[in-house]
C-alpha cells in the first residue's frame, strides 16, 4: 500500500464518513480507514439521528438511508424506586415530511453511510488498523496501518477514531481520558412485533417515541433512554466513568435495575433481547475540548469530545465537525496552500461560529455542577415522586396539610437555602 492520497480519515464513523464524503464529492482523493470489518459492525446499538446534519451533506438521504422510526414525541420521565413524574412533548408537525429526528440503528446506517463515501470517489479500506501517525518533525504525513507494507501517505490527516483516539493520545495530541469526563453507556434491543410497538407507545406507521430517564442511577451523574425502532426497542444507561468506580456499580447492574422498573418492565415484556453493547461517550463538555488541528492534523467527531450531553446530541455534532473539517481541506486544496496549523486553523474558526461550539460553550458548566450536586439527579426525582403520590393519594387529609408535609419533606432533604443555592447554580447553567 504505497499509493499517496490528498488526505487520510480514519475511523468510518459518523464524522469520519462525513468528512471522507465531502472531500470524495469536491474531488479529493481519499483513504477512509476502519478497523472492523465493515464500518458500524463494532455498533450493535440504536442511536438517535438528527436530520439536518445529514441533510446538509446528503439532501435526498431519506430516499435510501436505513431509517428505523421519525420522533414525533419526547418523554422525560424522573423516577424513584416505584414511580415516575415525566413530562412529554408531541406534535403532529414531527409527523409531516420532511423528518427532523429518526431512530437508526448504527450497524446499518454507518455500513449504508460508508457505501456513499464510495460512491462519492474515495477508497474505503477496512479489518485495518492504524497503529501510529507517520510524522515528519512536528508534521503529520501518514499512517502506519497493520498491513504489509502499510505505510501510507497523505497531505493531511482527520482522526474520526472515536473518544478512545488512541492515535491522538499516542503523538501526544491530547491528555489520556479523564474518567471524569466520559460517560460509560450501556444498551440492549429488544425485538417485538411492529404491532406491539405501536400499541404500547400509541404510535402508527414509521412514527416512534423516546423517554429520556434520571434518578434511577443511584445518585450518580447519568441518565437512561428507551428508543422505539422498527421492530425492537433500543434500551440503555450511563454514567460517569468516576461515579462508577465511586459506586463500585456495574452498568450492567444499573441497567437491569432500570430494566425492572415498574414504569420500563410492562414496555419490554415479551421482547426478546438479542443484542448488548458497551461504549465511551465523550460528556466532559466545552471545557474538555482538546486541540483539534495542527501540523497536517485535524480531528472530529468523539475524538475531539464533540457531545452536547444536556441535549443527548452526538451524531449532529459529529457529522458537522466532520464536514467542516473537510470544507477546510478543500478550501485549503483550491487555494493551492499548505496544511500547515496556521492554515488548518479555520477548521476551528469554523466550528466556533456554528451550534456545535455555541451549543457547548453554553453549557460548559454542566458537567461540573452535576458532579458537585449529586442531588440534582437523586434527592430531587425522589421528592418530586413523594411530592406527587402525597397530593394524589386521597386519605382524608386536607390538601392544605399535604402542601404543608411536602414544604417539610423538601427542606428536610435540603433546606430552604440549599434549594435556593441548587436553584441558582441550575439558573446559572442554563444561562
Amino acid at each position: 500500500m504505497t499509493e499517496r492520497f490528498d488526505a487520510i480519515v480514519v475511523g468510518a464513523g459518523p464524522a469520519g464518513n462525513a468528512c471522507a464524503y465531502t472531500m470524495a464529492k469536491a474531488g479529493l482523493k481519499v483513504l477512509l480507514i476502519e478497523r472492523g470489518e465493515y464500518p458500524g459492525s463494532k455498533n450493535v446499538q440504536g442511536a438517535i439521528l438528527y436530520s439536518d446534519a445529514l441533510e446538509r451533506i446528503i439532501p435526498d438521504f431519506r430516499d435510501e438511508a436505513p431509517l428505523e422510526r421519525h420522533i414525533v414525541e419526547q418523554r422525560m420521565w424522573m423516577l424513584d424506586d416505584q414511580s415516575y413524574v415525566g413530562g412529554q412533548y408531541r406534535s403532529e408537525d414531527f409527523n409531516k415530511p420532511p423528518y427532523n429526528r429518526y431512530t437508526i440503528i448504527r450497524a446499518q446506517f454507518d455500513k449504508w453511510f460508508a457505501q456513499k463515501v464510495e460512491q462519492a470517489g474515495a477508497l474505503l479500506i477496512c479489518e485495518t488498523t492504524v497503529s501510529n501517525l507517520i510524522m515528519d518533525g512536528e508534521r503529520v504525513v501518514g499512517v502506519q496501518t497493520d498491513r504489509q507494507g502499510g505505510a501510507v501517505y497523505a497531505d493531511v490527516v482527520v482522526l474520526a477514531d472515536g473518544v478512545n483516539s488512541m492515535l491522538a493520545r499516542k503523538a501526544g495530541f491530547r491528555p489520556e481520558l479523564d474518567p471524569a469526563e466520559v460517560a460509560l453507556a450501556v444498551k440492549e434491543i429488544h425485538f417485538m412485533p411492529q404491532e406491539t410497538i405501536e400499541s404500547r407507545f400509541n404510535v402508527a406507521g414509521e412514527a416512534g417515541v423516546v423517554i429520556e430517564t434520571v434518578g434511577h442511577t443511584r445518585g450518580m451523574m447519568g441518565t437512561g433512554f428507551l428508543y422505539t425502532n422498527r421492530e425492537s426497542l433500543t434500551i440503555g444507561v450511563g454514567c460517569m466513568l468516576s461515579d462508577f468506580k465511586k459506586q463500585k456499580c456495574t452498568p450492567y447492574q444499573l441497567l437491569e435495575e432500570m430494566k425492572a422498573h415498574p414504569a420500563i418492565a410492562p414496555l419490554l415484556a415479551g421482547g426478546e433481547m438479542k443484542e448488548y453493547s458497551a461504549h465511551l461517550i465523550p460528556e466532559g463538555g466545552y471545557n474538555s475540548i482538546p486541540k483539534i488541528y495542527g501540523e497536517g492534523w485535524m480531528v472530529a467527531g468523539d475524538s475531539a469530545m464533540f457531545v452536547n450531553a444536556v441535549h443527548r446530541e452526538g451524531s449532529n455534532l459529529a457529522m458537522t465537525s466532520g464536514c467542516l473539517a473537510a470544507e477546510t481541506i478543500v478550501a485549503l486544496r483550491a487555494e493551492d496552500k499548505p496544511f500547515t496549523a496556521k492554515n488548518l486553523a479555520r477548521y476551528r474558526s469554523a466550528l466556533d461560529a456554528s451550534y456545535v461550539l455555541k451549543d457547548m460553550k453554553k453549557y460548559r458548566n454542566m458537567t461540573g455542577i452535576f458532579h458537585r450536586n449529586p442531588q440534582l439527579l437523586g434527592t430531587y426525582p425522589q421528592l418530586l415522586n413523594q411530592a406527587a403520590h402525597t397530593m394524589l393519594h386521597v386519605d382524608g387529609v386536607d390538601k392544605k396539610s399535604k402542601e404543608r408535609q411536602i414544604r417539610r419533606n423538601f427542606i428536610e432533604k435540603r433546606s430552604l437555602f440549599g434549594m435556593m443555592g441548587d436553584a441558582f447554580k441550575m439558573w446559572r447553567a442554563f444561562e
